[in-house]
C-alpha cells in the first residue's frame, strides 16, 4: 500500500470513490483538482491518497478552521468498503494529524459513520454530537413565501461581497459548532470563501433591508449538484423567516438553472434549520457522528 500526497490526476478516481462512499457529497473532478492546486496557504489544506495496486482506495483532506481560537482544524476520510481494515484508514489519519500538528493545530474533528467511531477512539476521538445530511430535487420545492415589505431577495453574484462578510462575520461566531469561531479578515475570507473554486454566487441569495445583508444562503458545486455551504441570519431577523426565504428563492434559481440534486447538512440541535429543511422538503440521506480528537 502506498499513501502520498494527492495530485491532479488523482481526481476522476476520487470522485468515483466519494460517488461510492458518500453519495451526498457534492464533489467534482475540477473542485479536486483546484484543492490540490491550492494546498498550503493560510488554511495549511492537504490532501493525501492511499493507493493498492495502483487502485485508489482511500482519500483524506484536511485543513485549519478560518478564524477559530484556539487554532481548530477539520478532516475527511473515506476508505473503499472493500478495502477497509488493511490499513489505509490508520494511515490516512496518521498522515493528517502530522500535517495538522505541523500547522499549529490544537485539535481536529471529523465526520464519520458511527460504525467507525470505536476504531476512531484508539486516537482519542471523542463523539460531541451528530450531523445529519440530507438532499432534493430543487425543482419539488415549495412556492416562495410572501417577502417582507422592506426586504429584497438577491443573488450573492449582484451583492456587495463586503456587506456578506460583515454578515457572515456575525454568522459564523453564533452558528452551533465544536470550534470557537472569532474572526477573519475581508481579504482571507474574499480569496477563501467569495473566490473559491466552485463557488455559485450567482445561484445563492442574500436577503438585504436597509442596505445590509440580514440574511444570507452560499452555495458551491456545480450545474448538476449544488451543496448548502453556509446560511445565516443576523440574530435580530431570527425567527421571522428569513433563512427560509433566502433557502428557498436559492434553490429555485437552481432548479431553473438546470440543478438537479441540492444537499446540505445539519447538527442536532440545531432546530431552527432543521425545521426548515424539513419545509422545503428536504430528504435525510445519512447521519454522522461528529467527532474531536486533540492534537
Amino acid at each position: 500500500m502506498e499513501i502520498r500526497p494527492a495530485v491532479p490526476d488523482d481526481a476522476d478516481a476520487a470522485v468515483a470513490l466519494y460517488d461510492l462512499v458518500e453519495p451526498w457529497s457534492v464533489t467534482t473532478a475540477d473542485l479536486l483538482r483546484r484543492g490540490i492546486e491550492s494546498r498550503g496557504g493560510s488554511r495549511a489544506r492537504a490532501t493525501s491518497a492511499a493507493f493498492e495496486d495502483d487502485l485508489l482506495i482511500g482519500w483524506a483532506s484536511c485543513a485549519l478552521i478560518p478564524g477559530s481560537n484556539p487554532v481548530s482544524a477539520q478532516s475527511r476520510v473515506i476508505v473503499h468498503p472493500q478495502y477497509r481494515s488493511r490499513g489505509a484508514g490508520t494511515g490516512l489519519v496518521e498522515w493528517i494529524h502530522e500535517h495538522l500538528k505541523a500547522a499549529g493545530a490544537v485539535n481536529v474533528r471529523i465526520f464519520a459513520d458511527p460504525e467507525s467511531q470505536e476504531w476512531a477512539s484508539r486516537w482519542g476521538y471523542q463523539q460531541t454530537r451528530q450531523v445529519h445530511y440530507a438532499g432534493i430535487d430543487p425543482r419539488l420545492v415549495p412556492d416562495l413565501p410572501e417577502v417582507p415589505e422592506g426586504v429584497q431577495l438577491v443573488p450573492l453574484a449582484e451583492v456587495d461581497p463586503r456587506l456578506v462578510h460583515a454578515a457572515d462575520e456575525v454568522a459564523q461566531r453564533t452558528k452551533p459548532g465544536d470550534a470557537k469561531i472569532e474572526s477573519r479578515s475581508y481579504d482571507d475570507w474574499l480569496a477563501d470563501i467569495w473566490k473559491a473554486p466552485g463557488m455559485m454566487l450567482e445561484l445563492s441569495v442574500a436577503a438585504l433591508k436597509d442596505g445590509e445583508v440580514i440574511g444570507f444562503t452560499l452555495g458551491n458545486g456545480s450545474q448538476h449538484k449544488i451543496w448548502s455551504q453556509m446560511t445565516g441570519t443576523l440574530p435580530e431577523y431570527q425567527g421571522r423567516g428569513v433563512a427560509k426565504l433566502v433557502k428557498c428563492a436559492a434553490l429555485r434559481l437552481a432548479a431553473d438553472a438546470g440543478v438537479v440534486g441540492a444537499y446540505t447538512a445539519n447538527y442536532d440541535g440545531n432546530e431552527p434549520m432543521l425545521a426548515v429543511n424539513e419545509w422545503l422538503g428536504y430528504r435525510r440521506a445519512a447521519t454522522h457522528s461528529v467527532l474531536v480528537c486533540p492534537l
